[in-house]
């Protein structure tokens, strides 16, 4: 794919970069300990959510419990696909330096959960200690949709255009997963362009949608144009031009 092992740990890191896996860096491409090979369990979180979200269609394999290739069948080592039906991957791992680790993720009546668990001292600690998590996130946490794509989230002037306003919206759905009871509570804020000029670009990027919930932030999306708006006429141009000098 790279040519070689340290130009595919580049391309991990360049992709780990794109996803916001901040706490990341890859010197190979097995896992093994190395003092510069590093991440943490927010990223892992966020390299999951990648993985469930924008290839499903190669997701359904961590759900397998075996797989039997030359009349040999391996059993998948993640025991949480035997004890809980909900469950549907993710990837276990084990080495000295880093015990016992597992990235589970199941699905209960539509909501997706993803629990981490990092150095257990056995396969049965971290399948434990997976499981509890999971419970205790179905039992204390909700996810509520806040916005559905390419719903109008704001709307804001626009200058020397063919119309005065300009709908911002998400490109994708905005779920957010809260503790039960506190979906009103939460706080949106748009931070948006000071000034935007005409013509603008459906799909453009022209702010950002913030969500916080106790004063903590929990979301951060960007606003886009929900249409194009082109130039408009000499004499709205000129007007906007006029009315721009007392603003």
């Amino acid at each position: 794919v790279a040519g070689s092992e340290d130009a595919f740990a580049s391309l991990m890191n360049s992709y780990a970069g794109k996803l916001g896996m901040t706490g990341t860096h890859f010197v190979n491409s097995t896992g093994m300990p190395d003092p510069e090979h590093y991440t943490t369990v927010n990223d892992l979180a966020i390299l999951t959510r990648a993985l469930i979200a924008d290839f499903p269609q190669y997701y359904k394999w961590y759900s397998q419990r075996e797989f039997t290739f030359n009349g040999i069948t391996q059993n998948n080592r993640n025991k949480l696909l035997w004890r809980d039906k909900s469950v549907d991957g993710v990837k276990t791992g084990h080495t000295k330096s880093a015990g016992f680790c597992l990235i589970a993720s199941a699905q209960r009546n539509g909501m997706r959960l993803i629990s981490i668990v990092l150095g257990a001292k056995s396969e049965n600690a971290r399948a434990q200690e997976s499981q509890k998590l999971l419970n205790y996130g179905f039992r204390f946490y909700e996810t509520r949709r806040l916005h559905g794509a390419n719903e109008t989230v704001t709307t804001v002037r626009i200058w020397k255009g063919e119309v005065e306003q300009l709908p911002l919206g998400l490109t994708e759905d905005l779920f957010v997963t809260v503790p039960r009871g506190q979906f009103g509570q939460i706080e949106t804020r748009h931070n948006v362009a000071a000034l935007i000029m005409a013509p603008a670009g459906r799909g453009r990027q022209y702010g950002s949608l913030v969500v916080s919930l106790g004063g903590e932030e929990i979301a951060l999306r960007p606003l886009v144009a929900l249409r194009d708006v082109a130039e408009g006429s000499l004499w709205q141009r000129l007007s906007d031009e006029a009315l721009l000098l007392f603003e």
